[in-house]
């Protein structure tokens, strides 16, 4: 390992990413953070190195690729939060949200592996959702992705393995980081579906105002960046190590009514 240590967080203007970043600069790593524009950042993390970066654009996947060169640690946490009932999201915000959470995700790990590989050693983080795990009404796509990249890192774990690059997955639960005002919502205005959704996001709402804060879930990164063996998977907020331990023995359809009433379904 060099002296200094480099890392990639991508989405780390704000929330979990701006708290990765933080950490991974007091604990001595050269961090690059992204932001879709970095000189309109009202508030970036004195030391972090902004990198402008569009998931939506490969252009702007492979810039900033080759631009933070050689890395050690990259931390895929930008994404975008999306809700509506499934029979009326639109094609294009469906497009949209895979390329952003998953497809613009893969592609820079792609971009960042070859260097790992030939210095047999590196980690990737993929920030998740406990929602990949325990599926809601009403966020079928936001679940997906998140279930998508998942799988990714699952998948490619053993390939990578040989190679000294660590891959695993960080799924946070209820996060108190604003994200309920940036949530991109679907729904018609005449919606059948319309009062159940409305019972839903009021609960999620709830719930992430009462969530951990995201430094809680920068703290579990950094342990998956760090430990020798890393985990496939680390849980942290939402009674994580509770509602996994009942997922292990509890009936699929038992947990899938606790998620319902948690949200008023």
């Amino acid at each position: 390992m060099p002296l200094q240590r480099t890392a990639l967080v991508t989405g780390a203007s704000s929330g979990i990413g701006k708290a990765v970043a933080r950490l991974l600069l007091a604990r001595g790593y050269r961090v690059f953070g992204t932001s879709r524009d970095p000189g309109a950042l009202s508030d970036p993390v004195p030391g972090v190195e902004y990198l402008p970066l569009d998931l939506d654009d490969d252009a702007s996947i492979a810039a900033c690729a080759k631009a933070a060169g050689e890395i050690d640690v990259l931390v895929n946490n930008a994404g975008e939060s999306q809700s509506g009932p499934i029979e009326e999201l639109p094609r294009a915000a469906l497009e949209r949200l895979f390329q952003v959470n998953v497809i613009g995700a893969v592609r820079l790990t792609q971009l960042v592996l070859p260097g790992m590989r030939e210095r047999r050693q590196g980690r990737i983080v993929m920030v998740g959702s406990m929602l990949a795990s325990f599926p809601l009404a009403f966020r079928s796509s936001y679940v997906a992705s998140k279930a998508a990249l998942k799988g990714f890192a699952n998948a490619s774990r053993r390939e990578l393995a040989p190679y000294g690059v660590g891959v695993t997955t960080v799924e946070p639960g209820s996060i108190s980081t604003g994200i309920s005002e940036r949530r991109t919502q679907y729904i018609a205005v005449d919606s059948p579906y319309a009062e159940e959704y409305r019972t839903m996001l009021t609960a999620l709402n709830a719930n992430e105002a009462k969530g951990i804060p995201a430094g809680d879930v920068a703290a579990t990164v950094i342990k998956a960046v760090e430990a020798p063996r890393p985990k496939p998977l680390y849980a942290v907020g939402s009674n994580a190590p509770l509602v996994f331990a009942l997922r292990r023995v509890l009936p699929r359809a038992a947990v899938e009514r606790m998620v319902y009433r948690k949200h008023g379904l």
